[in-house]
């Protein structure tokens, strides 16, 4: 964003900030600084995203007809270079912000910065994304709000106790908003499902016999009847096979987590919705 300093009171400072990137962090450290001048009138203008070195040189030719200071956080070597020697040229004021921290860290390590502008703001949107996958898969579990699967990366489909949610909230912490859908006999595909791209939902199954010892498991805890169809082995074998043909029908990628960790799980999913470029 770039504000022109014309009609500015000249007891007015003029502070130009400069980034390759968002501008986040020269801000913040910009407005840290300016708290020691509470009664300081300033005027401040700002020029983001500056990849292009002619760009950074009219910046500075800018700065010297204002006379501002030029507070920069500027990470990319080229650009980095012109800011300097345009403004020991026009004697312009130029601050590096992050300059000298990255040169004491580059000798302490060993190795050189990789010298790309916006990396603090891509992990900040990471982080970010995270959470709100992980809000959206707290909404959407166990087929709440299956209105709204629309706004899913992935939905995971199957019959009681395939480990639908746990797979749901390890995909969330990687970012991806996923939602989950029982199947209960009589298995019927909710319409909201058929209306999704098929690639983007994904059935997960399992061998009869472990879904039992996990389902006996599970009723153990509770207290509850072991002689239903729940955990008849016969019934359950039904119950998947009918899941698997539904699967089928409809082209959605089918996944036997039997025997595999949840990471593991999550992890297929995670190339199958994001295959690496070699594999597209």
């Amino acid at each position: 964003m770039t504000t022109e300093a014309e009609g500015v009171d000249a007891a007015t400072a003029t502070v130009f900030l400069v980034s390759g990137g968002t501008g986040h962090t020269c801000e913040a450290l910009f407005t840290a600084a300016m708290a020691q001048f509470p009664s300081q009138s300033v005027h401040v203008q700002r020029y983001y995203k500056l990849r292009d070195t002619d760009a950074v040189a009219r910046v500075v030719r800018m700065a010297a007809r204002h006379r501002a200071v030029i507070l920069h956080t500027l990470v990319d070597p080229q650009t980095r270079r012109v800011l300097d020697q345009t403004s020991l040229e026009l004697q312009v004021q130029a601050v590096d912000l992050l300059g000298p921290t990255i040169s004491a860290l580059a000798d302490h390590f060993g190795s050189p910065p990789i010298g790309r502008p916006g990396l603090l703001y891509e992990l900040a949107r990471e982080q970010f994304e995270r959470i709100e996958a992980v809000d959206y898969t707290l909404a959407h579990d166990d087929g709440q709000r299956i209105d709204e699967l629309s706004q899913a990366d992935v939905v995971l489909v199957g019959v009681s106790r395939v480990s639908k949610s746990v797979t749901c909230f390890y995909l969330a912490m990687r970012g991806l908003r996923a939602g989950n859908v029982p199947l209960t006999p009589p298995i019927r595909i909710p319409e909201e499902l058929d209306r999704l791209p098929p690639d983007r939902v994904i059935g997960l199954t399992m061998q009869p016999a472990r879904l039992v010892a996990i389902r006996r498991q599970r009723l153990e805890r509770i207290h509850g009847d072991q002689h239903t169809d729940y955990v008849d082995l016969r019934a359950v074998a039904r119950e998947l096979h009918e899941a698997e043909r539904q699967f089928a029908l409809r082209n959605w990628t089918c996944i036997d987590v039997s025997y595999k960790a949840t990471e593991e799980v999550a992890a297929e999913i995670v190339t199958r919705l994001r295959p690496p470029p070699e594999a597209r």
